[in-house]
């Protein structure tokens, strides 16, 4: 994996400007995204080569009130009550989709767990620490960036739990 320069830094996106600025280590993967495609992790795993256990998709859920991200593998689905359970929450629901893109700063599809305009909880699923490298959203449709699941939990103080099924 390349390690990004602060020249490429200035044309990137926040998730990106964010590795860049942690020093850490993270190859980016670009792709044409197929609007009609109808699932934007799948597509993602598909277009990248890459398995879709390494690749994890980024959903914002309402828990309690509060915005919280998760991160699972687009292989699965997010389980609402262990996500609550891994915050110490009750009650969870998936967050309005205009509000999670409001909060985060992205669009949804495009939405990274990293440089998000307001830091929001986040819990990282168990799975990807059986990984070297995940990839997640790098903060636009198209765009994944690989980098060490370590990086992303330091990065985004996540919690790591099994929230997949």
């Amino acid at each position: 994996m390349a390690k990004k320069s602060k020249k490429q830094q200035s044309g990137g996106t926040p998730a990106t400007v964010a590795l860049t600025a942690a020093g850490v280590t993270y190859t980016v993967h670009a792709y044409e995204h197929d609007p009609s495609h109808p699932s934007y992790g799948e597509e993602a795993a598909e277009a990248t080569g890459v398995s879709p256990d390494r690749v994890f998709k980024t959903l914002v859920a309402d828990i309690d009130g509060t915005l919280t991200v998760a991160v699972v593998p687009v292989a699965g689905r997010l389980d609402l009550k262990a996500l609550a359970a891994a915050v110490g929450g009750k009650r969870s629901a998936m967050a309005d989709p205009a509000l999670a893109e409001r909060t985060t700063g992205y669009v949804r599809g495009g939405i990274s767990p990293l440089g998000q305009r307001k830091k929001l909880p986040t819990v990282l699923d168990a799975s990807a620490a059986a990984h070297t490298t995940i990839c997640v959203s790098a903060g636009r449709r198209g765009l994944e960036v690989e980098l060490a699941p370590e990086d992303l939990q330091k990065l985004t103080e996540a919690v790591l739990a099994p929230i997949g099924r």
